[in-house]
């Protein structure tokens, strides 16, 4: 069971900007081989596996590489 709680773990106060930075981490989670891409694979392969306790692994790897 996940409970969302909109909160930083940390707090955060961002001094300078760094656009380049910024593209270079967002490339990471949001491009071909970053996190978001990596956990819909995993998501999408749980319809076609056979084995129901695979299923269950599927979904617990493609839930821990979206958070």
């Amino acid at each position: 069971m996940f409970i969302y709680e909109k909160k930083l773990q940390y707090p955060v106060k961002i001094k300078n900007t760094n656009p380049k930075l910024a593209s270079i981490i967002i490339s990471q989670y949001g491009g071909p081989d970053g996190e978001l891409g990596a956990s819909l694979r995993y998501l999408s392969q749980r319809y076609s596996m056979p084995y129901p306790e695979l299923k269950g692994l599927l979904t617990d790897i493609g839930t821990a590489e979206a958070l």
